[in-house]
C-alpha cells in the first residue's frame, strides 16, 4: 500500500499480522532439486517473486544466478550460443554504461533549469526569457570584468516595470515578486509530488539504504517517481527552500539504473544483481552532483552499500566516470570545469593552523548532533499531529518564511552553491565582492575595512538563519537535499574563524603565535581555506562519512594539498558528533520511518541467546508447521487460512518435529491453485507431500500432490545456545530473512530479521513497535 506521504505507513497495519504476512514471504526456497512443482513440467508463474514490503533472500538471489551463469556456460556449443555468453558477460558494462549517460544528461539538465528558474525570481533576461543572469551577461558587449553580472541586457522586475533599478518602490517590487516566484515554485514543487509520485520527496538516500539492503519498496524506483522527482527537484532547489539536489541526485541515477535493468534478463529477474547495479548508481549520482567520480565510488561504498563486491566496485568506477564525463560534455556551469567549487589558494598552511581546523571539527561534530536531534524530533511532530496531513499548508509557510527573511540579505538570497563559491573564493584585485572589502586590497597584509565588516554581520545572520530553517525543511514533502545546506552552514562558520584568524595575525604580527612564518610582506592566512575545511566538519557532522567525505571535497574543489586540514576536521567532526548519537542523519530517518535496516556499522553487545528472541515465546501458541506426508490439501488450504504467517517450517511430523526443510505461503497457494487447474484429481482429500517418495495410497483414492520442489532444502538453522552477536553477524553477512532454531535437530522456533530489530530496540530502550515493516 501506498499512502501519500513520506513516511509510506501501511495502511492495514495490525501489528504482528500485518508483520507475519510480510515477515518471510521471500524466503529462502528453491534451492533445493527438482522442478519449482513436481507436477507440471512447465515452470509455475509467480514463484519465487516478492511482494511489496519484503526482505529479499540474498543467498537464494545468488544461487539463482550461479545456476544460470552455469548454465550460459555449459551450453557454448553453437555459434548462437557463444554469441548469447559474450552478451551476457558484457551486459553489465553495457547497462553500466547507459546509467551513466542517463544520469549525467539529466543532471546537467537539472543544473542547468535550476540556475534559469533561480535567476528568474530577481529578473529577466531582454534578449531571451530563457537565458539565465550569468548568460545573459556573457552575450553582452558591455560588461565590465569587475562588474561581470551587471549587463543592460539583464533586468531587475522592479526595473522592468518601474524603468528604474533605485528607490524603495523599486526594491519592495523586486521583494514582493521574489516573494510569490518561491511561493509559486514550492507549490508546484509539493502538488506535483502529492499527486504524481510520493515517494519522489525527502534526500532519498535513507530509502536507497534499505533497499540496497535488501527491502522492496515497489515504485519507489520507478519511472513516474524519476519524472517526478526530477521536474520538482529543479522547482524545490529554484525556490530557494534551504536544500540542496545532491542527495536527490543520488534517488534520480538509481532510478535511471532500477528502470535500465528491464533491458537486461540477468537484473530483470534477479533483486540481489540489481542491487548490484543500484549500488554502483548511487556513486554515479554523487559523481554527477559534485563532479567527484572517485568520491562517489567510496561514497556509496561507505555510506550506502550493504554488499559491495569487487566486481561493483570496477563497473561503479567506470559509471561514475562515463556521468562525469557526460556532465563535463553538456558544461552545466559554463566554466569547463567539472568540479563545483573551483579554488585556487596560493598561501601554504601551516602546522599552527590545525588548532583552528580542530576548533571547526569540533564545531561541524556539536551542529550534526544538534541538528540530527532537531531535525529528528521535528520530523517525529510532523509525523504524531495534524501537521502532517497538511504537507501542501506546511511547505508553502516555510518557503513563505525563507523567502521573507532571506532576500534583505544577499548571502541567504543568493542559491547554497553559489554562496559556498562566494566563501571558497581567495580575494584578488578585481573581485567586487563585499568580503574582499579590505583597505588595501592586492597587498599581502589586509587590514578589514568598513565593507568586510558589514558582510561579517551579514553571515553571522545568515549563518543563525540556515541553522534554524534547514532542520525543519529537511524532510518536508519535496525533494530536498542536506549537502549542500550542511556545507553551507559550515562554510560559513569557517569563513568567519578565518577572517578572524587573518585579522589576528594582521595585528599580531610579532607575536609567539604568528612571529617566523607571518610576516608583514606575506598573505599567511587563507580565509577560503577556513571556509572549505569548516564545510568538511559540518558535513561530516551531519552525515559521519569520513574518506569519501575528504576525497569529494578535495575533488569538489581541486585542492588536493590541504588534504591534511580536511582529514583533521573530518575526523574530529565525526569524533565529537559521535560522543552525542552513533547515528548519522540516514540512519536516524531509517529508524525514525521504522525501516527493517541491520546497520553493518552498529555492534551488538548484549550476552543474550538465540532461544531468547525467537518465537513462539512462551506464552504463543505453537509453531504453525506442515508435515512432510500427512497433510491433505484441505488441512493445508486451512492451516494457510487460519494463519497469517508468511512461511511454515515442514517436519517428519506433528510427534517427531525433525526439521526438513522450508515452504513460502505464496508459494504454497500458488502450486495448490495451479494444481487444481492443470492436474486432473486434486481435491481437498488429495495428500500433499513434501518427501521424495510418496506413502502408499489407497488405490481408489485421489492422486498425491507433490510439492517437494517449491520447498527450501537447507534452510539455514542455529541451535537455541546460539549467542545473539553471532545469530546477528549471521544475519547481517549472508542477508537472511529468517532463522531457524533448533535444539538436537527438534524444531523449536524462528527468528526474523525483525525479531532481531525490535531485540536490539528494547535493548537500547527504544520502543520495539516502532520497527514497522519487513
Amino acid at each position: 500500500p501506498v499512502a501519500a506521504t513520506c513516511d509510506w505507513l501501511p495502511q492495514d497495519d495490525d501489528g504482528w499480522s500485518f508483520y507475519e504476512e510480510h515477515q518471510s514471504r521471500a524466503g529462502a526456497n528453491g534451492t533445493g532439486p527438482g522442478s519449482l512443482m513436481d507436477p507440471l513440467e512447465d515452470p509455475v508463474p509467480g514463484l519465487g517473486t516478492y511482494e511489496d514490503f519484503n526482505t529479499i533472500d540474498w543467498v537464494r538471489e545468488k544461487s539463482k544466478d550461479r545456476d544460470r551463469h552455469r548454465e550460459v556456460r555449459n551450453s557454448r556449443r553453437s555459434t548462437a550460443a557463444l554469441l548469447h555468453s559474450i552478451s551476457d558477460a558484457f551486459s553489465g558494462w553495457l547497462l553500466m554504461l547507459l546509467v551513466g549517460l542517463m544520469a549525467g544528461a539529466l543532471a546537467g539538465g537539472i543544473d542547468i533549469a535550476a540556475h534559469w528558474l533561480t535567476d528568474m525570481k530577481e529578473g529577466i533576461c531582454l534578449d531571451g526569457f530563457w537565458f539565465s543572469h550569468e548568460h545573459c551577461c556573457w552575450k553582452s558587449s558591455e560588461t565590465t570584468f569587475k562588474d561581470r553580472d551587471r549587463c543592460p541586457q539583464w533586468q531587475t522586475w522592479g526595473e522592468l516595470i518601474t524603468g528604474t533599478s533605485e528607490g524603495a518602490f523599486s526594491y519592495i517590487l523586486n521583494y514582493l515578486i521574489y516573494i510569490v516566484w518561491a511561493l509559486f515554485f514550492a507549490f508546484l514543487a509539493v502538488t506535483l509530488v502529492r499527486a504524481f509520485a510520493p515517494y519522489a520527496c525527502g534526500s532519498g538516500i535513507p530509502e536507497i539504504k534499505t533497499i540496497l539492503s535488501g527491502f522492496i519498496i515497489r515504485g519507489y524506483l520507478g519511472k513516474w517517481t524519476l519524472i517526478t522527482k526530477t521536474v520538482t527537484l529543479v522547482l524545490a532547489v529554484s525556490s530557494g527552500l534551504s536544500l540542496g539536489k545532491e542527495g536527490p541526485l543520488v534517488h534520480v541515477a538509481c532510478c535511471c539504473a532500477n528502470i535500465l535493468c528491464h533491458l537486461f534478463t540477468k537484473y530483470r529477474k534477479n533483486e540481489a544483481k540489481r542491487r548490484e547495479v543500484l549500488s554502483a548508481a548511487a556513486a554515479v549520482g554523487v559523481s554527477v552532483a559534485f563532479g567527484a567520480p572517485i568520491g562517489g565510488v567510496l561514497f556509496s561504498l561507505e555510506e550506502v552499500s550493504y554488499y559491495f563486491p569487487l566486481k561493483t566496485l570496477w563497473r561503479s568506477f567506470f559509471a561514475a566516470l562515463v556521468a562525469a564525463f557526460t556532465l563535463r560534455s553538456i558544461n552545466p556551469f559554463g566554466n569547463s570545469r567539472l568540479v563545483l567549487f573551483y579554488v585556487e589558494f596560493h598561501a601554504p598552511w601551516h602546522l599552527v593552523e590545525l588548532v583552528p581546523f580542530i576548533f571547526l571539527g569540533i564545531f561541524g561534530g556539536l551542529w550534526g548532533a544538534l541538528f540530527i536531534k532537531a531535525n529528528i524530533a521535528w520530523c517525529r511532530i510532523r509525523k504524531t499531529t495534524r501537521l502532517g496531513r497538511y504537507p501542501i499548508v506546511e511547505v508553502l509557510a516555510v518557503t513563505a518564511v525563507t523567502a521573507l527573511v532571506a532576500y534583505p540579505n544577499s548571502y541567504t538570497r543568493m542559491s547554497g552553491a553559489e554562496l559556498i563559491s562566494e566563501l571558497f573564493n581567495d580575494c584578488s584585485l578585481l573581485d567586487s565582492s563585499q568580503l574582499c572589502g579590505y583597505l588595501q586590497v592586492g597587498r599581502p597584509d589586509r587590514p578589514a575595512g568598513p565593507g568586510l565588516f558589514t558582510a561579517l554581520w551579514q553571515l553571522a545572520l545568515a549563518l543563525l538563519f540556515k541553522m534554524l530553517i534547514t532542520v525543519v525543511t529537511f524532510g518536508m514533502k519535496v525533494p530536498s537535499g542536506l549537502f549542500i545546506p550542511s556545507m553551507a552552514v559550515g562554510a560559513i562558520a569557517g569563513r568567519l574563524l578565518g577572517v578572524g584568524m587573518e585579522q589576528l595575525a594582521y595585528y599580531n604580527h610579532d607575536g609567539l603565535i604568528f612571529k617566523g612564518w607571518c610576516t608583514p610582506e606575506a598573505d599567511c592566512i587563507t580565509p577560503g581555506l577556513y571556509a572549505m575545511v569548516g564545510a568538511a566538519a559540518c558535513l561530516g557532522g551531519v552525515t559521519r562519512m569520513t574518506v569519501s567525505l575528504v576525497v569529494i571535497m578535495f575533488e569538489l574543489t581541486g585542492g588536493l594539498e590541504y588534504i591534511v586540514p580536511l582529514m583533521a576536521a573530518a575526523m574530529t567532526s565525526k569524533w565529537v558528533a559521535d560522543a552525542f548519537g552513533r547515528e548519522g542523519i540516514y540512519e536516524a530517518h531509517i529508524r525514525l520511518n521504522g525501516y527493517p535496516f541491520l546497520e553493518p556499522k552498529e555492534e551488538f553487545e548484549h550476552s543474550s541467546l538465540a532461544v531468547d528472541v525467537m518465537r513462539p515465546r512462551r506464552s504463543d501458541p505453537p509453531l504453525a508447521v506442515l508435515t512432510q506426508d500427512s497433510m491433505t490439501v484441505g488441512g493445508v488450504e486451512a492451516l494457510v487460512e487460519s494463519t497469517r504467517y508468511s512461511g511454515f517450517p515442514v517436519v517428519v511430523s506433528q510427534e517427531s518435529p525433525r526439521l526438513v526443510g522450508f515452504v513460502l505461503r505464496r508459494d504454497l497457494l500458488i502450486s495448490i491453485d495451479n494444481a487444481r487447474k492443470r492436474q486432473d484429481g486434486v481435491v481437498g482429500a488429495s495428500l500433499v507431500v513434501f518427501s521424495e517418495h510418496p506413502p502408499a495410497q489407497a488405490p481408489d483414492g485421489p492422486p498425491p500432490l507433490r510439492l517437494r520442489g517449491i520447498m527450501d532444502l537447507s534452510p539455514f538453522t542455529v541451535t537455541d545456545h546460539t549467542p545473539m552477536d553471532i545469530t546477528v553477524d549471521i544475519f547481517r553477512k549472508l542477508g537472511l530473512r529468517q532463522c531457524l532454531v533448533t535444539h538436537n535437530g527438534r524444531l523449536l522456533g524462528i527468528i526474523t530479521k525483525k525479531d532481531i530489530l525490535k531485540h536490539m530496540a528494547q535493548i537500547a530502550n527504544r520502543d520495539p513497535d516502532s520497527i514497522l515493516f519487513n
